[in-house]
C-alpha cells in the first residue's frame, strides 16, 4: 500500500517532512495547477529527498500532477467575495476565465468553482463575457477549478506549462505522472509518447478519472495507463454527488477485474485541515476504500494547506493498516 501526501507550505519544513515519513508516507504529490516544478525544485532537492534518504526510503515516489485540460479561474489581484443572489461578470472586465468557457457557456447552464464550493448560473452570454448569478457564494481565489456542468470543453491533452514541467522531471527524480481529466486512450498515448521522447519511459502514468468522458472510456484508459486514480473532487462535480459512492465502487471493481492498481484521492481526511482528529465517517471511508482494493491513498489539502499534516498521515496509515489486517 502506498501513502501519499501533497506538497505545500505546512510540510515544507524538514522536521515535518521527517514526521510524514515516520508516520508511513511513501511518496509526495506536487500539484502543478498552482506552481511549477522549477519553483518546487529547491524544496524537493533540499528537503524531500534528504528526508527520504534519512528514513531509508530512497525509492520513495515523487508524483507530478499536471495541469492538463483542466479549466481554472485566472489570476486575481485579491480574493473576491461572491454573495448569493448577486450578479458577476466572467471574462472581459470581470473574473478571468478560459476562452473555452466563454465560447461554450449558454444561459441557464451552471458553473461549478473550487470543486463545487461555489456555484454560478449563466444569465447572459456574449463572445467575450458572461453575466452570471451567484447560486452558492463564498470567497473566490485565483486558480480554483472551474467546470461547466453537463458540458465537455475540447482542450489540448498537454499544455505548454505541462511540457516545460515534464522536461525537468528526470533530473528531479519524478517517478509518476498524475494525468488529469483523461478522456480516453488517446490522452494517455500522447503523454506516453511525450515521456518516451524525453527519455523518461520509466515514469508511470496514473490516469485520473474525474469526468463523464473518463467514465465512458474507462476500459480503454485502464488498458493504456499504468494506474488509475479515482479523483473524487471533479468527478463529484460532474455527476449528482449522491451517485459518487456507487461510481467509485464500480471503478474499483473494474480495476480489480483488470488487475490494474488504483489510487483513491480527495477529502479522505478533509476535516483534519482544521482539526487534529478526523471524523468517524472519514476513517470509515478510508477503511472501505482499502477493502475495495485501493493500492494507494492520497492526501491533498490535509498536508498541502492543513494544520495537522503529520497527524493526518498517521491516521491515514493506521486506518488503512487496520483494513489490510482484516483482509
Amino acid at each position: 500500500m502506498e501513502y501519499y501526501a501533497t506538497l505545500g507550505s505546512p510540510c515544507a519544513r524538514r522536521d515535518v517532512m521527517d514526521g510524514l515519513f515516520q508516520a508511513g508516507m511513501t511518496g509526495i504529490r506536487v500539484n502543478l495547477s498552482h506552481t511549477s516544478l522549477s519553483k518546487c525544485a529547491p524544496l524537493l532537492e533540499e528537503t524531500y529527498w534528504p528526508a527520504a534518504r534519512q528514513a531509508g526510503k530512497e525509492t520513495a515516489h515523487l508524483i507530478l500532477d499536471l495541469q492538463g485540460p483542466e479549466l481554472r479561474i485566472g489570476e486575481l489581484t485579491r480574493p473576491v467575495q461572491l454573495r448569493e443572489g448577486d450578479d458577476i461578470l466572467l471574462g472581459d472586465g470581470g473574473i478571468p476565465v478560459p476562452q473555452g468557457i466563454l465560447q461554450t457557456a449558454r444561459p441557464g447552464q451552471q458553473l461549478s468553482i473550487d470543486d463545487g464550493a461555489l456555484l454560478l448560473e449563466v444569465k447572459r452570454a456574449a463572445s467575450a463575457v458572461l453575466l452570471c448569478r451567484v447560486l452558492r457564494g463564498g470567497p473566490l481565489l485565483s486558480r480554483k477549478s472551474l467546470s461547466l456542468l453537463g458540458t465537455e470543453i475540447d482542450t489540448p491533452t498537454l499544455t505548454t506549462d505541462d511540457l516545460d514541467n515534464l522536461s525537468q522531471a528526470g533530473r528531479l527524480g519524478v517517478t509518476h505522472i498524475l494525468q488529469p481529466f483523461v478522456r480516453g486512450r488517446r490522452d494517455v498515448e500522447v503523454l506516453r509518447q511525450t515521456l518516451e521522447g524525453l527519455g523518461l519511459k520509466q515514469i508511470q502514468i496514473m490516469a485520473k478519472i474525474e469526468n463523464g468522458l473518463g467514465l465512458d472510456h474507462l476500459d480503454e484508459i485502464t488498458e493504456t495507463a499504468d494506474q488509475i486514480c479515482i479523483a473524487r473532487g471533479d468527478l463529484g462535480n460532474s455527476i449528482p454527488l449522491w451517485k459518487l459512492p456507487a461510481i467509485q465502487k464500480n471503478i474499483a471493481s473494474r480495476c480489480r477485474a483488470q488487475k490494474k492498481p488504483f489510487c483513491l484521492v480527495t477529502q479522505l481526511l478533509w476535516s483534519m485541515e482544521q482539526r487534529p482528529i478526523p471524523t468517524r465517517a472519514e476513517v470509515c471511508d478510508i477503511y472501505n476504500g482499502v477493502l475495495d482494493g485501493a493500492d494507494a491513498l492520497m492526501l491533498t489539502g490535509e498536508t498541502a494547506a492543513g494544520k495537522w499534516p503529520v497527524q493526518a498521515m498517521r491516521y491515514l496509515v493506521r486506518t488503512a493498516q487496520e483494513a489490510l489486517n482484516t483482509i
